[in-house]
């Protein structure tokens, strides 16, 4: 299986580092249980022909500008959407911008849409491990046939306006031009899009959305949109349009500020988390946890005994803030009173999940995965972890990306760490393993750091310390650090 490992590097640094497709099989780890079924993540596709014509426009697609590379201009998707007649004015879009949260609130607003019987688009990013999750018709991720169908229908009108522009569409821009026209093609009742950074000049901000969701504001890609959550809040304010409803969760002040001073100006009607809605009761419970939840409606308007089968308070606030945000589509609050239908709404939230988001992927000993990347992710990550799981010891398994605050990352996991085992996943952007490590003994101390540059040997390492004597039988594993981190985790453990 090192030969497979070996193979899973050197194709994944050919690769945009925050795009990675992971395309390994899994290794077999010692002791390994049964993994929780119910996986809503897409392998690769089993046809070897699909597979290499997927293979081939991940290639040309990640052969444009990076994700990660950004221009302040609308003006390439306004030319491209302009030649493809327009496909996101087909639907109505709820927007989702926000630092962390975002696309477990997608998910859940994705799930409660579906359940009202409207057929959904979901937009989101990055993926865990297929490029083809990023893009959802009716909660499952479009199939690689009709992702490569999609690609293929909008090539000619993608290449015209690449010979029309100064710079050639980046890789998220042609990929925000397959969603939109995809929904078109469906066609959908309503699409759910996710920011893929920012706000204003973000390649999705081309919707006219009624509905504007803001999820908590943090500090992240302070070198692109500002050093204080107020600047960055203006960046994010951008997707609030004329006469919108803004779905505010709770902010920084300064943020907040910010936002409700853009809705004023655009006349957009805001509901505040804790105020017009939010969580009003929150027990753990097995599997994850009950929740009562105030809507929009006025007076008495509850819904009670929601059960969430994801672990967090932050969870928790998603949700509210998901709930909230379908109420306003369907005009409670502005247009009229009431609630949506509870047990629809129960029904709904039981069956939500949210891969990569302290998810349980063994047992024996259990392995945690959750994608956070900033401190705010971190601390709300710890903050679940306690909550949720009674581990005598936690081992943690951090590979991330160098151009985050790792630092802070870890700080916000040193109380909950007994051990951490650092590594690198296979991506070039990854922080390496011995400069994190570096990192890691100033925070942890020397003889609280393992090192494992291959993640396959982390993980190994990890499960040895957490099984290594008899009254650590509750230990635990947390791998964490990166998405792209867990998804080759997700893979190596045998998921996906």
């Amino acid at each position: 299986m090192d030969d497979r490992f070996d193979e899973i590097v050197d194709a994944e640094t050919t690769r945009d580092p925050d795009l990675a497709v992971i395309e390994a099989g899994s290794r077999t780890l010692r002791t390994q249980s049964g993994a929780p079924q119910g996986d809503q993540v897409p392998a690769r596709p089993a046809d070897p022909e699909v597979d290499k014509a997927l293979r081939a426009v991940e290639q040309e697609l990640l052969g444009r500008w990076p994700e990660t590379k950004l221009d302040p201009s609308l003006v390439r998707m306004e030319a491209l959407l302009d030649v493809l007649g327009a496909p996101q004015r087909a639907y109505p879009s709820i927007h989702i911008t926000g630092t962390n949260g975002k696309t477990s609130t997608a998910r859940m607003i994705e799930t409660l849409l579906g359940a009202f019987e409207l057929r959904t688009g979901r937009y989101t990013s990055p993926h865990v491990q297929s490029i083809t999750e990023r893009i959802s018709l009716d909660g499952v991720p479009i199939s690689a046939e009709r992702f490569i169908e999609t690609y293929e229908d909008i090539k000619p009108y993608v290449e015209m306006t690449d010979a029309s522009q100064e710079n050639r569409l980046s890789f998220f821009e042609a990929l925000t031009g397959m969603a939109y026209a995809a929904f078109a093609d469906a066609p959908v009742d309503v699409a759910v899009i996710e920011v893929g950074m920012g706000g204003s000049w973000d390649a999705t901000n081309v919707i006219e959305a009624p509905v504007a969701v803001v999820t908590p504001i943090s500090l992240d890609h302070t070198d692109r949109l500002g050093n204080t959550p107020a600047e960055i809040a203006v960046e994010k304010s951008g997707i609030i349009k004329q006469d919108a409803t803004v779905i505010l969760s709770q902010q920084p002040v300064d943020a907040a500020q910010v936002m409700l001073k853009k809705a004023v100006g655009v006349n957009a009607t805001v509901a505040r988390e804790g105020l017009e809605f939010g969580v009003t009761g929150r027990e753990i419970a097995v599997g994850g946890q009950q929740l009562t939840l105030r809507g929009l409606g006025g007076g008495d308007n509850e819904y009670t005994d929601v059960f969430l089968p994801l672990y967090g308070a932050h969870q928790a606030h998603n949700a509210a803030v998901a709930l909230a945000a379908v109420e306003a589509f369907f005009g409670i609050g502005t247009q009229h009173t009431g609630s949506l239908d509870i047990e629809t709404v129960r029904k709904a939230f039981a069956s939500v999940s949210s891969p990569g988001r302290l998810e349980v992927v063994r047992r024996s000993p259990t392995v945690v995965l959750d994608a956070a990347h900033n401190p705010a992710g971190a601390l709300a990550t710890a903050a679940g972890i306690t909550e949720a799981f009674n581990f005598s010891r936690l081992i943690g398994v951090v590979g991330a990306s160098g151009d985050k605050d790792v630092r802070g990352l870890l700080e916000a996991f040193e109380p909950i760490f007994a051990e951490i085992v650092v590594t690198q996943n296979s991506t070039p952007r990854a922080m390496s393993a011995d400069d994190l490590a570096a990192i890691a003994v100033e925070v942890f101390g020397d003889e609280r750091v393992v090192v494992e540059p291959r993640l396959d040997d982390a993980l190994e390492a990890a499960i040895t310390l957490a099984e290594e004597e008899d009254e650590y039988a509750g230990a635990g594993v947390l791998v964490t650090g990166s998405v792209i981190t867990v998804g080759e985790a997700r893979l190596l453990l045998g998921r996906g």
